[in-house]
């Protein structure tokens, strides 16, 4: 049980699944942002639009209820198109959004690989290892020679 208890741990505390955390918050508060968005600003101009007061209300009724002696006898069918609009125009704001974070992101990458490669640019390229080897062989053939004393190997 403690092994058990201790990979739990483990998991719990690895950084992807802390991010994934993260990323289930933010998007149920962007969800509620957005369901916000289309319920008290677009709706209401689209009600308004239909000629209703609450976008629920748009409906299209199949076949209305039958009422006999104050009872309901047969239910109605009613097509709640007014709800579904909403939830299609939330899915439409939630895409156009994500889509613009996204189109914001991969540009702001862009601009940092284009940076990237002009600071590459630039940059003097380092002297290869031939490069460097002809030097030394360049600065050794202008020295004076040496007698071979040991003196002046010292």
């Amino acid at each position: 049980m403690k092994k058990f208890i201790s990979e739990f741990k483990e998991f719990i505390m690895r950084g992807n699944v802390l991010d994934m955390a993260v990323g289930v918050i933010i998007a149920t508060a962007f969800g509620k942002i957005t369901t916000s968005l289309v319920n008290d600003l677009f709706m209401p101009f689209i009600s308004w639009l239909f000629g209703t007061r609450d976008m629920s209300a748009l409906n299209l009724i199949a076949r209305p209820e039958i009422v006999e002696n104050g009872e309901v006898v047969q239910e109605a069918i009613v097509i709640g198109f007014g709800s579904f609009l909403a939830v299609v125009i939330d899915f439409i704001l939630i895409a156009f959004v994500v889509f613009l974070l996204l189109k914001f992101f991969n540009k702001a990458r862009d601009m940092t690989k284009k940076k990237e490669e002009e600071v590459k640019e630039e940059a003097p390229a380092a002297p290869t290892t031939e490069e460097l080897l002809g030097e030394i062989l360049e600065e050794l053939k202008r020295r004076p020679p040496h007698g071979d004393s040991r003196e002046d190997v010292k």
